[in-house]
C-alpha cells in the first residue's frame, strides 16, 4: 500500500454530519461534513486518550471526541478541552492529521500523504462523465476478500477472458497479441492497452442485443496510480461500455472497490439494472478465481511467477509500484502488523512538512532505494517475461 494517491473514501451520500468510521492502507480515518456541507477527512484518534472520534460528533463545525469532548475543527487542530477551562492555553501537540478532500464522480477523495499540492498527482479524469451520448450508473461498491493489487493486475490482464469469463462470451485474443505482447502507452502515473479479440466474441454473451463490428471486438485497460483502474469494451462505435475503478485498499487483506460504468448504448434509464446485472456477473466470475490466489499478495519478486508477453502491462504496473516505493512511499505492512494494538500511527498529513511535534508516529514506511538497488528488487525487474 502507498501513501501520496488520492483514494475514495466513500459515495458522496455516505459522507454526512454523523462521523462515518472509514479503514484505508491499515488505518483509521474519520469522514464527516461541517455546516457547510464540506467533506473533511481526518486520523480517527483523538491524542488525549486514544479514543475512536467516529463514535462521536460534530458541533460547531468541530468533531467532538465522545471520551472527554475535545473538539477539533477541520484543519486538525484542537480547539476545546473542556477540563481545562474556557480560557486555558492549549497543548500545541493537541492536533491530528487531516487530509484534502475533492468530490467528483459521486465520491469523496482524500489525499492520503503529505505531498504539497502542486506535487499531487491528479484523480484520474473520466471523460465521458459530462459527455453528451453516453450514460453514466451511480457507484456500485465492491468488497473484496483479497489485497488490491491482485484486482489492480486482474484488470491489467487480457489474457484471462476467454477463460474466465463466459458471461461475455469468451473473448479470446487475436493470435498476434499472444506472441508478441501489448502496445502499452505510457505516462507519469500509469499504463495502457488496447488489444482486439477474435470475432467469435460476444456470440453468447449476457450483453444481449449488443454485436461486435466485423473487425471483432477492441479492449483495452490502464492503470493510474497504485488504485485508479480503468477498462474499455467497444463492440463497435456505438456500443461501448468505458468502465472506471477506483480501489480503495481497506488493509493487507481487503478491498472495497467503487465502481463506475459509462455507456453510449442502452440509454435508457430502466436499463441500468440490466447493464448492472451483467457488470457484476463479469466482476463475480473474476472474484472466484482472485480468492484463491496463493499467494495472498502479490510476489515480492518477478522470479517467483513466469511472466509472458500478454503480462506486460502487469510488469509496468509492478515498475510503477517500484518508483513509488524508491520514493518512501511504500507503508511498511509487516512493522504495521506487527504493532497492532500496541502502537497508534497516522497516515501523514501535508501540515507535517512545515509543522513538527505530533503526538501519533506516521505510519512507517520502507526506505526509499537508489535506483541501482531497486533495480534487482520486487517491483522494477522484469525477469521472468518470456
Amino acid at each position: 500500500m502507498y501513501i501520496n494517491f488520492w483514494y475514495p473514501v466513500g459515495r458522496t451520500e455516505d459522507v454526512t454530519d454523523k462521523p462515518a468510521s472509514v479503514r484505508l492502507l491499515g488505518l483509521p480515518l474519520v469522514a464527516w461534513r461541517d455546516s457547510r456541507g464540506t467533506a473533511h477527512v481526518m486520523s480517527d484518534t483523538c491524542v488525549h486518550r486514544g479514543a475512536s472520534l467516529s463514535t462521536g460528533t460534530v458541533k460547531d463545525d468541530c468533531i467532538v471526541c465522545p471520551y472527554h469532548g475535545w473538539r477539533y475543527e477541520a484543519g486538525g487542530k484542537c480547539k476545546t478541552i473542556p477540563s481545562l477551562g474556557a480560557d486555558a492555553k492549549l497543548p500545541s501537540r493537541a492536533k491530528i492529521d487531516s487530509y484534502p478532500v475533492e468530490e467528483k464522480y459521486g465520491l469523496v477523495f482524500a489525499f492520503l500523504g503529505d505531498l504539497p499540492a502542486a506535487e499531487r498527482p491528479p484523480i484520474y479524469t473520466i471523460p465521458e462523465w459530462d459527455q453528451e451520448g453516453w450514460r453514466a450508473t451511480p457507484v456500485t461498491i465492491i468488497e473484496l476478500g483479497l489485497y488490491f493489487e491482485r484486482s489492480m493486475e486482474n484488470g491489467l490482464d487480457p489474457a484471462h477472458n476467454e477463460f474466465v469469463h463466459p458471461s461475455q462470451g469468451s473473448p479470446g485474443l487475436e493470435p498476434d497479441y499472444l506472441k508478441h505482447g501489448l502496445n502499452l502507452e505510457n505516462s507519469e502515473w500509469g499504463t495502457k492497452f488496447f488489444v482486439a479479440f477474435d470475432e467469435k466474441t460476444h456470440q453468447q454473451s449476457d450483453f444481449t442485443g449488443l454485436r461486435a463490428s466485423k473487425s471483432g471486438v477492441r479492449a483495452g485497460s490502464g492503470n493510474h496510480g497504485p488504485n485508479h483502474l480503468q477498462t474499455w469494451i467497444n463492440f463497435s462505435a456505438t456500443n461501448s461500455f468505458h468502465q472506471y475503478f477506483f480501489e480503495a485498499p481497506v488493509d493487507e487483506a481487503h478491498t472495497r472497490v467503487y465502481f463506475i460504468n459509462t455507456r453510449n448504448c442502452m440509454m435508457d434509464p430502466k436499463m441500468d439494472s440490466r447493464a448492472y446485472d451483467a457488470n457484476m456477473k463479469v466482476a463475480n466470475e473474476d472474484i472466484a478465481v482472485l480468492m484463491h490466489l496463493n499467494p495472498i499478495r502479490t510476489p515480492e519478486s518477478n522470479i517467483k511467477e513466469i511472466l509472458l508477453p500478454t503480462d506486460q502491462a502487469v510488469v509496468k504496473y509492478r515498475e510503477y509500484l517500484g518508483q513509488w516505493e524508491e520514493r518512501g512511499w511504500r507503508v511498511d505492512l509487516k512493522k504495521l502488523r506487527a504493532e497492532a494494538g500496541d502502537v497508534a500511527y497516522a497516515i501523514p498529513c501535508p501540515d507535517r512538512r512545515t509543522s513538527g511535534n505530533w503526538v501519533l508516529d506516521a505510519v512507517p514506511l520502507l526506505p526509499g532505494k537508489s535506483a541501482a538497488t531497486a533495480a534487482t528488487g520486487r517491483r522494477t525487474a522484469a525477469v521472468g517475461l518470456a
